[in-house]
């Protein structure tokens, strides 16, 4: 009885507060002004609090002692001559404020050690609840914690200690603001990060009862009772539930599964958006962080409430820990370089490990804005010996002394991309199967065929100007006013490339009778096979047609090399390249009117990136060789457009694996400029200036 009282109570609470299911991204919030002009080099030792190692076990005996020697003068100097720009401290695990006290005093006293060595500092902000001993601090916290779901609670991993919350409950999240309170004022922190973004917004989480009412909410604040009964064939949603389910569909055809999957990414969106005001508001020099990962080849809607766009208009930078960097044994590249691509377009930056490793941190440097990444501190987390704690290898030493000798050619660029991936979330989020699929194949065509392209989203559709080809890789799901803005490309110039069932059904997952933009495809789309079964691909060949001023190629299928298994992430062994690779590359290159911006003739395991500085002085171009334990190519022919641009003054190549700076040879004719790299190992920048 006194639970029932205490949910119609919240409920009412939630009626009358100011939380909104549909927040504005935070465009117009002021960011924080040092990031632009920010080397990020960053050393970490959030997860070495001693609450946490003891409750987790197994830990050295000499670890107590590496606590202790974390907060000393001494080891924050060794930080600095390591290269590290900014710590990551250790602060809150959801332990309880009044359990974390000591430790969290600590880390107040190490920041200002920190700062007073001309370093940054972040705060560790934990999402789950160690109830364990939350509980005996804040009683009434069992209100937060996620009801059990299938007979069991609802955790992180094996570590069961620590309970998930709805984070969305009026009291949660005024805790957690006394948290960041904390953080702000006392501490004066210069960046907060958010763990555990990514299993923050796991389903179960929203069985919980007040996110069940709160989802009732939300279907009717986004739906007049005319569209609900449109959309549900019933206008009353007093009974619905948030639909339950073990396993997730490939294919979401269920409209109330489509409407809670929307639901919960805007959920987690307003919680990080309320968050990122409170932070702004306390001091708006305080970069905001969290960590859903990347575009791993999972569909990150369904199965964590990420949709990246919505997510990231309220952080300034984020973590990925999920993708692989380097070659699969089966020749397939493995990169983050989508994940890197997505930040510039959603304008983050993104924060990854790239300790002990060359091709991580070449990668970095050469998609990361401004990034380095993480260069100590997993290890010594761990327990590592304390002899060999925070040691570089001179790999590492190299790399970073390269980075920051030539961080001014890393900032205030822009990279130059002539092609367009659409990332549709009606696509990407109803259909975890053949949208990936050949999202994912076209971008590793592009990626290992050296063509420069973005990964786009729905609102970039709005503004396709500066790109000369847009991809819609079975993009089937799309609304009408989405194919408008397609057609306005088209219209003005612009190249399309489509392939298999893109338009074909609208932004519910209903199929039509005819391909959305038939009038650009000219062809009728695989015969409907009724609702049970997938669709059929068309028998034909690649069509290529001019559309007035544009140009149109349809592409009946991206053929995967190796055949995914259902629900099975686009990763590893299935990145292998396409078979129909060349046909995906000669498509783009016709699309676009046979001028994209460079050609490279090297081996399909090295990638590049081209920049240009903001003030148009010069364009950079890196070039990453992921092979690079096997092979060294040489006399990498480089052909660049440059027309428009000004005269070249000189070129210069660059590299931290070795070899001095060297000016190149290079010949400028009819609107292009060429030159010949004579070896690559595993990264070079090649600076071009301009007069």
């Amino acid at each position: 009885m006194i639970r029932s009282v205490k949910l119609l109570f919240f409920i009412q609470l939630f009626l009358t507060t100011t939380l909104c299911f549909s927040q504005e991204y935070s465009e117009t919030l002021k960011r924080p002004s040092w990031i632009k002009d920010f080397p990020i080099l960053m050393v970490g030792n959030w997860d070495i609090k001693p609450t946490f190692r003891t409750r987790v076990g197994g830990n050295p005996l000499w670890q107590p002692a590496e606590y202790a020697a974390e907060h000393t003068e001494e080891r924050v100097k060794q930080f600095k001559a390591m290269g590290a720009t900014i710590i990551m401290l250790h602060f809150y695990k959801g332990f309880g404020l009044e359990a974390e006290r000591e430790e969290r005093e600590n880390a107040i006293k190490l920041a200002a050690l920190c700062k007073k060595n001309g370093l940054k500092v972040g705060v560790y902000i934990g999402s789950t609840l160690a109830y364990e001993t939350f509980l005996l601090e804040t009683p009434n916290a069992k209100e937060w914690i996620a009801p059990d779901f299938m007979g069991l609670p609802v955790t992180y991993g094996s570590q069961t200690f620590r309970k998930l919350v709805y984070f969305q409950h009026e009291e949660y999240k005024a805790y957690m603001k006394r948290v960041l309170k904390i953080a702000v004022e006392d501490l004066k922190t210069d960046l907060v990060h958010f763990d555990n973004s990514s299993i923050h917004g796991i389903p179960p989480v929203f069985y919980h009862p007040l996110a069940a009412e709160n989802f009732r909410i939300f279907l009717r604040k986004k739906y007049t009772p005319e569209m609900l009964k449109k959309r549900f064939g019933f206008s009353d949603v007093t009974y619905v539930e948030p639909p339950k389910y073990v396993k997730a569909p490939s294919r979401v055809d269920d409209p109330l599964m489509q409407e809670w999957m929307d639901f919960r990414c805007q959920q987690l969106a307003d919680y990080y958006g309320e968050m990122e005001k409170y932070i702004r508001g306390l001091n708006p020099e305080v970069a905001v962080e969290c960590n859903p990962h990347g575009l791993s080849g999972n569909n990150t809607m369904m199965e964590y409430s990420v949709d990246f766009p919505r997510l990231l208009s309220h952080t300034d930078f984020f973590w990925t820990e999920g993708e692989q960097t380097g070659m699969n044994e089966n020749g397939a590249l493995q990169s983050k370089i989508r994940t890197f691509k997505m930040a510039r377009t959603l304008n983050n930056r993104v924060f990854t490990n790239v300790s002990a490793s060359k091709i991580k941190m070449a990668e970095s440097m050469a998609y990361n804005r401004q990034g380095f990444g993480l260069i100590s501190g997993t290890e010594e987390m761990e327990g590592a010996l304390p002899e060999k704690s925070y040691v570089l290898t001179k790999d590492e030493q190299e790399y970073i002394k390269f980075f920051k000798k030539n961080f001014n050619d890393y900032r205030d660029v822009n990279n130059i991309a002539d092609v367009a991936v659409l990332h549709s979330y009606n696509s990407m989020a109803n259909n975890s199967e053949r949208p990936y699929v050949s999202t994912f194949l076209y971008e590793q065509s592009l990626i290992q065929g050296k063509v420069p392209f973005d990964v786009i989203f729905d609102e970039q559709l709005k503004n396709l100007s500066k790109y000369k080809v847009l991809v819609l890789a079975d993009q089937e799901s799309l609304s009408d006013d989405k194919l408008e803005l397609v057609r306005n490309f088209v219209k003005n110039g612009g190249g399309l490339v489509a392939t298999e069932h893109t338009s074909l059904y609208n932004e519910w997952h209903l199929r039509k009778i005819a391909f959305g933009l038939n009038d650009l495809f000219k062809i009728d789309p695989p015969e409907w096979q009724k609702r049970s079964l997938p669709e059929d691909i068309l028998k034909i060949n690649v069509l290529k047609h001019q559309a007035g001023k544009g140009r149109v190629v349809y592409i009946p299928e991206v053929k995967p090399s190796v055949k995914k298994p259902l629900l099975i992430p686009v990763a590893g062994e299935y990145l292998k390249l396409a078979l129909n690779h060349n046909e995906l590359i000669d498509a783009v290159e016709w699309a676009s009117g046979n001028k994209l911006s460079l050609h490279i003739d090297a081996p399909q395991t090295v990638t590049m990136e081209l920049t240009e500085k903001t003030d148009k002085s010069k364009l950079i171009l890196h070039l990453v060789n992921f092979d690079y334990q096997k092979t060294s190519p040489a006399d990498i022919k480089v052909d660049v457009l440059i027309t428009d641009r000004k005269k070249i003054q000189q070129i210069i190549m660059m590299s931290p694996d070795g070899a001095p700076d060297e000016k190149m040879a290079f010949k400028e004719s009819d609107g292009h400029l060429a030159f010949t790299v004579p070896k690559l190992d595993v990264y070079t920048m090649i600076v071009i200036q301009l007069k």
